[in-house]
């Protein structure tokens, strides 16, 4: 018998290609983990945060912490193309996150569209299957200035074109998931 919001590895086989969005500290990250673990096979996970003070250098070490010994992790804050190669073909892929990517991309000064294509493109190749979480940025108001704004409509605009690729999308508010596309397997809450 399993515990309480845990699923059989054999119980559920990961798309190419999911998607887990919702806001900050919602529990999309703690969700996507329980997908990964669930596939049953060897998990991978891809960092996309940079340890930039103190308190974030606190937090990724409390992520690693929770995620346990059985994750591999790459940190990868702006090349997700080698981070990818680098996985296990017959492993799981979490990517966390696409939002901190995006702002990555966009502080070193890269073309966003180019670089939104490359990593759509990167993630068709992979021999894994890839589960992302990003935020959901565009409920709240506009922001006052313009590269907040510029920030907002790119991160916009790479959430639908990843959920238009991924079979599986799911929400997440308030720790409790909800289904945009496929279906979410039993037991995950």
């Amino acid at each position: 018998m399993s515990a309480p919001g845990s699923l059989q590895p054999s119980t559920f086989s990961l798309p190419a290609l999911s998607l887990v969005i919702g806001g900050a500290r919602s529990g999309k990250s703690r969700l996507a983990e329980r997908l990964v673990s669930a596939s049953g096979r060897p998990r991978t996970y891809i960092a996309t945060a940079q340890p930039f003070d103190a308190e974030m250098q606190e937090r990724i070490a409390r992520h690693r912490d929770d995620r346990g010994p059985d994750w591999t992790t790459l940190e990868a804050p702006l090349d997700i193309a080698s981070a990818l190669a680098a996985c296990d073909p017959a492993g799981a892929i979490l990517l966390d996150c696409a939002t901190l990517w995006l702002s990555n991309a966009l502080l070193a000064g890269q073309n966003l569209d180019d670089a939104t294509q490359a990593l759509l493109d990167t993630l068709e190749t992979s021999p894994a299957p890839v589960v992302i979480v990003s935020n959901e940025v565009g409920w709240g108001i506009v922001p006052e200035n313009a590269l907040a704004r510029q920030f907002r409509d790119a991160q916009g605009r790479l959430n639908q074109k990843i959920a238009a690729r991924a079979r599986l999308v799911i929400g997440v508010m308030a720790g409790l998931p909800f289904t945009l596309k496929g279906s979410l397997p039993e037991g995950i809450l």
